[in-house]
């Protein structure tokens, strides 16, 4: 008996939307708004999300950076970037840990705009905005880099300033074309001619599919580097160790080993910044969260704006159907049943916004996803699911009142009714 009325419920909602096309269309618009606003966002934060968990898992479970000072997520004060730098010396004591497998001292030169970039040339290309980087012989062994050609320096080449390099895999495409193989060849870098060794793969971005900054980067050994930019002070520290179930115990040894080596006090606080790939994912969790609460918000506002345009026309509804609503009653019908289908009719309503919002927003989510920009877009069956849910739970609430108002109309008044 319930089935067969909400059967007839649903029938009748949908009668009306086919009725009062253009009506129904406006009336759930703010629905469609709301739920394709949840279904866009919410897929392009799922696919940013999975990009990022990707991109940290590519830097190895098992890798700390070490820095004088935070640089991820907050602002550094001035006591933070006054601090002493770190030293090949601590990289060296950090190399002697018993769980360590590799540590790479790394420092790194870069101009981003106008006169003064960075200039790669080669037999007349050229390419700008190069990222130079000094590093180790350690370098390949801490951060997974893939060579597509060559060889990464060695230890003697570093010790001898030998005059050498390694491309990134844009640098070495920009400059060899035509499949011109580069490994042998010199590249004129500032003012000096380097014989290029080696050449990288791409390497892993969290955002988006263009070009990736570090894939326009050169490696030199690190006193090569000092021999062209010996005013670079800033020593990254990279460190590698065995096994991830290690973590805890080898950020213990690395912070007791510095704090030796940099002589703080046992009731000072650290005057250096141990990270891992957790720090870049916590970052970005700080950042969806607060993209999230845009995202409530936005679509909370097309979704009121829906249920009370839901309101609206079942309240003329009921007006409209009044006497039907009367002769119903005298053939018996009770409050609970015109309360059920008044309100069912609205939960049919904002149900077919929902479906449309959700189709809407897979249709601009698989839009951005093919878009040149290449923004990782992933549809969520939860947020789908939320989606549709949300906009039922809308017609529940702002299709009460005019069912109520239906269920307890008089009668007699309703049949009168002209």
């Amino acid at each position: 008996m319930a089935q067969g009325q909400t059967r007839e419920s649903v029938k009748m909602a949908l009668d009306t939307l086919r009725t009062n096309k253009l009506r129904s269309g406006l009336t759930i618009l703010g629905i469609v708004i709301g739920v394709t606003t949840v279904i866009t966002i919410s897929s392009v934060i799922n696919g940013l999300n999975n990009r990022v968990a990707d991109f940290a898992n590519s830097l190895g479970s098992n890798v700390f950076w070490v820095f004088h000072m935070p640089v991820i997520g907050v602002r550094p004060t001035t006591e933070q970037l006054t601090r002493k730098k770190l030293t090949m010396d601590d990289v060296m004591a950090l190399r002697t840990m018993p769980h360590v497998v590799a540590a790479d001292g790394g420092f790194q030169y870069t101009k981003q705009f106008g006169v003064g970039d960075v200039s790669v040339k080669y037999e007349g290309h050229k390419v700008a905005g190069a990222i130079l980087s000094g590093n180790t012989a350690q370098v390949t062994d801490v951060s997974n880099f893939t060579l597509l050609a060559g060889r990464m320096f060695t230890d003697e080449e570093d010790k001898a300033h030998a005059a050498v390099c390694v491309l990134g895999h844009d640098t070495a495409d920009q400059l060899f074309v035509n499949g011109e193989n580069p490994i042998g060849k010199e590249v004129n870098i500032a003012t000096g001619l380097y014989t290029v060794i080696g050449v990288l793969d791409k390497q892993k971005q969290p955002f988006g599919s263009g070009k990736n900054p570090d894939d326009n980067q050169i490696f030199f050994p690190m006193g090569t580097f000092h021999s062209l930019h010996p005013e670079v002070k800033d020593l990254w520290v990279s460190v590698k160790y065995d096994d991830p179930k290690n973590k805890s115990l080898v950020e213990d040894e690395i912070r007791e080993t510095l704090r030796i080596r940099r002589r703080v006090k046992v009731s000072a606080e650290d005057n250096f910044e141990i990270f891992g790939p957790d720090s870049l994912t916590k970052l970005w969790g700080s950042i969806t969260g607060g993209l999230f609460g845009f995202m409530v918000a936005v679509s909370s506002v097309g979704l009121m704006v829906g249920g009370v345009g839901v309101m609206n026309i079942m309240l003329v509804s009921v007006t409209e159907r009044t006497r039907e609503i009367g002769i119903r009653k005298a053939l018996g019908a009770t409050k609970r049943t015109i309360l059920t289908q008044f309100t069912t009719e609205a939960i049919t309503l904002c149900a077919v916004g929902g479906v449309v919002g959700v189709l809407v927003g897979a249709i601009i989510t698989s839009i951005i996803y093919f878009l040149p920009i290449g923004l990782p877009a992933t549809l969520s069956t939860v947020w789908v699911f939320i989606g549709f849910a949300v906009s039922c739970t809308i017609g529940l609430l702002f299709g009460i009142y005019p069912a109520w108002k239906a269920a307890n109309l008089d009668p007699i008044e309703a049949l009168r009714y002209e």
